[in-house]
């Protein structure tokens, strides 16, 4: 292992020592995470994934509670300090005068869309900003023109909030919504194959997740995409688990719509998030809230809300700055190698269960599913949390009405803060339940259904 006295001279190089007695003093300071990467440069996504002189840089960017260890961030991730006190600062100062603030931070708004824009591989004029991967999707969903019988296709496993939006379009108008289900972890080949065969003639729509907020299965969103669209047949992605996660770009999925929750990987304050649609496509769209018909090309027709948040939307510049100081191909990196750790440590025993494909090339990063069998899940997730304080999420198959989930699962997801020791108290803690059982007389609330989902995951 490399000494940390080496690290330490490698990170002060980097930045300077003027600079780095000038901003070591507060932890909060992006400065501190550009220098260290600045410092592991020529080292591999992989090499600086084991390096932990180099997170313990990230992970003093956070102020958190250690007395809790979070491995539900696949739920909402914490905010860097960077980014809570830019939300602090711009809805302070647009409270001093609304009236003259809002509308300066709301104009400065471009520069972030264009940003975004270039971080994520598409055009400016192809992202709108919304409020999370709800409003964004839904946005699509319903902006849609479909007709009695008409058909759209998704899947038992997206998220409860999309299934409900296409129920209702199916109560209101009479469409067709045909839910498909399928094993996990499924192959890329499975899924696509899955997609085509359910095709009819009267299929408008696919609506399908990158990777699902369940298991972390991830999706060929290109070659479906491509297949559908030789037919004719629209496609919206839910990517809320998917941007700031692991690194690809917008464009080459080239699906017609996209919404991503931008309060979970890329660590923005929660009301963010992000609606992808593809230029030729945005006039095919209605916008969620009325705008005028002169806006029928313009993807900002989409951010029509009345009143928006403007501060914490101004705040999603510091946690794309954030997000960009440690390299998209690090922090996916990371995530997997934190993944990796506690599968591999735990696959020793036989009973330990990962429902996750963890094969090369990645196929998971920080998201990922298992279990112990013999144990149900719930009474797991109440050892966890309060034997080790380990936050978890229990999967839950089998509620009614409808069988939602085939399997019962704990899904973990760590972060770019996580440290070794919490994973090795994972670690330590699932060998004790392997090895003395747990107490099953209390239950933890379980993501067994569009509510559940929608609180928990």
């Amino acid at each position: 292992m490399r000494s940390p006295n080496i690290s330490r001279r490698q990170f002060l190089r980097a930045a300077g020592a003027a600079g780095a007695v000038a901003f070591s003093w507060n932890p909060a300071n992006l400065e501190r995470v550009e220098a260290a990467t600045q410092a592991v440069a020529n080292k591999s996504p992989e090499e600086v994934a084991r390096d932990e002189f180099y997170w313990r840089e990230v992970q003093l960017g956070f102020k958190l509670d250690r007395s809790l260890i979070n491995l539900n961030n696949g739920f909402t991730c914490p905010c860097p300090r960077v980014v809570l006190e830019s939300a602090f600062r711009y809805t302070e100062m647009i409270n001093m005068l609304p009236v003259h603030y809002q509308a300066m931070v709301a104009g400065n708004i471009e520069t972030i869309r264009r940003r975004m824009a270039r971080e994520f591989g598409c055009d400016p004029e192809e992202l709108a900003l919304t409020r999370g991967a709800s409003e964004a999707l839904q946005i699509a969903q319903n902006g849609i023109d479909l007709q009695p019988g008409d058909e759209v296709i998704t899947t038992e496993q997206d998220y409860p909030r999309m299934l409900t939006t296409w129920d209702q379009r199916m109560r209101r108008q009479g469409i067709r919504v045909t839910r498909l289900q399928f094993p996990v972890p499924a192959t890329q080949d499975y899924l696509y194959k899955m997609f085509e065969q359910a095709i009819t003639p009267k299929t408008r729509v696919i609506h399908f997740c990158h990777i699902t907020n369940l298991t972390g299965q991830l999706f060929p969103v290109q070659r479906i995409c491509r297949m559908a669209r030789a037919r004719g047949i629209v496609t919206i992605v839910d990517g809320a688990h998917a941007l700031g996660h692991f690194p690809f770009k917008l464009r080459d999925l080239e699906c017609d719509a996209y919404g991503v929750s931008l309060h979970k990987w890329l660590l923005a304050p929660i009301g963010n998030g992000c609606l992808y649609v593809r230029r030729e496509m945005i006039p095919k769209f209605w916008p969620l809230q009325a705008a005028p018909e002169q806006q029928d090309n313009d993807i900002r027709k989409f951010e029509a809300i009345g009143t928006h948040p403007w501060g914490i939307r101004a705040a999603l510049g510091e946690a794309l700055a954030y997000h960009q100081a440690i390299g998209a191909e690090r922090k996916a990196a990371r995530m997997r190698y934190l993944t990796l750790r506690y599968v591999n440590a735990l696959r020793k025993y036989p009973r330990f269960k990962v429902l996750t494909d963890m094969s090369e090339p990645a196929q998971a990063w920080g998201v990922a599913a298992c279990y112990i069998e013999g144990i149900d899940v719930r009474a797991l997730a109440n050892f966890l949390r309060k034997k080790y304080r380990i936050i978890t999420v229990p999967l839950v198959g089998g509620a009614p009405p409808n069988q939602v989930f085939d399997y019962q699962a704990l899904r973990i997801s760590p972060n770019v803060y996580t440290t070794l020791e919490e994973i090795d108290t994972f670690i330590e803690a699932m060998e004790d339940a392997i090895k003395n059982g747990v107490e099953e007389d209390v239950f933890m609330p379980v993501a067994s259904g569009p509510a559940a989902g929608e609180v928990l995951v």
